[in-house]
């Protein structure tokens, strides 16, 4: 018995040390010549890993819209405050800056490479210029 319980806390101590940390930053303007946005439009992480969102420039916060099954969305974030997630249920996560969403300052997580829930996502309605975002994000999965 204590052999299992040795080897149970290896393995969960080897998942620890194995996440990672992802930092995303709220910009103005990105170096590639687009406003409001995150300075990563899509990102692919595994299972545990957390990302952390900076607020660079003033004025954008991250709230998440929708989800995998089973993922309760949290509140949104205040202006101009760093949030972190540790992201422990696979699937993709559309997220938005609630200021500036309609002029396409949204994000995509993809966990674990499951793309199960993308038709749930496809679907959501941001408006404005992130609905066209999200549509060319969604291609590239």
């Amino acid at each position: 018995m204590k052999i299992f319980f040795i080897i149970i806390l290896s393995f969960m101590q080897t998942f620890f040390l194995l996440a990672e940390d992802i930092s995303i930053d709220m910009l103005n303007k990105r170096d590639d010549g687009q406003r409001m946005v995150y300075s990563e439009d899509l990102v692919r992480i595994s299972l545990g890993d957390t990302i952390n969102w900076n607020p660079k420039d003033p004025g954008h916060n991250v709230e998440f819209v929708a989800g995998p099954d089973g993922f309760e969305l949290p509140a949104k974030s205040f202006i101009n405050r760093k949030v972190s997630m540790k992201f422990e249920i696979p699937g993709i996560y559309l997220y938005v800056c609630s200021p500036h969403s309609i002029m396409g300052m949204i994000g995509l997580v993809v966990v674990g490479d499951d793309a199960s829930n993308k038709t749930k996502i496809a679907d959501f309605d941001i408006g404005g210029k992130a609905n066209r975002k999200l549509k060319s994000l969604l291609k590239d999965l």
